[in-house]
């Protein structure tokens, strides 16, 4: 992930609130300025967080920086996985900063759609110098059971961010 600018990060991050006992998830190849502003932002308002680290170079790095926390837990992690559900939680919050070549699609939303909160939301961190790519997620967004999709795409230099719903009762289980 390119450098992100921290205020800004900060003021995106408000988006979540500080209700009472919610889950943030994490996918990411990397420890980077997000990961680290999450498990603040997480510690801060004692919310539970799941770094899936798809990397294993990365990963040994991650969850030794993050061994001592009881709220924040990093996790080996492969795309290919059949589901993504672990230990039966939901997250009210995915936040998703792969790389496009990484991520089938729709294979990942439908995953992703079984373990977000109803009313949850995902967050994707999207590179500018791929335009052609955010017609797509939004397109897939819509296809596989999300809505109220928005872009942000003024608010970082080298990122646009994608939100996006999940509806109670919508999507085929």
């Amino acid at each position: 992930m390119k450098n992100i600018e921290k205020p800004k990060l900060t003021a995106l991050l408000e988006i979540m609130g500080s209700d009472p006992s919610q889950r943030i998830l994490h996918f990411t190849k990397e420890d980077n300025t997000l990961t680290q502003m999450l498990h603040i932002y997480c510690q801060k308002e004692a919310y539970e967080f799941q770094i899936n680290c798809i990397h294993s170079h990365s990963f040994d790095a991650i969850q030794k920086n993050y061994a001592s926390c009881d709220l924040t837990k990093a996790i080996q992690f492969t795309l290919e996985r059949p589901r993504y559900m672990i230990q039966g939680k939901v997250y009210n919050f995915i936040f998703v900063t792969l790389d496009n070549s990484e991520i089938n699609q729709k294979e990942f939303l439908k995953k992703c759609h079984q373990i977000i909160h109803n009313g949850g939301h995902i967050i994707l961190f999207l590179d500018k110098s791929e335009k052609a790519s955010h017609t797509q997620w939004i397109q897939t967004l819509e296809e596989s059971y999300y809505v109220a999709t928005s872009v942000i795409d003024d608010l970082f230099e080298n990122y646009d961010v994608v939100i996006s719903k999940k509806m109670h009762g919508w999507g085929d289980k």
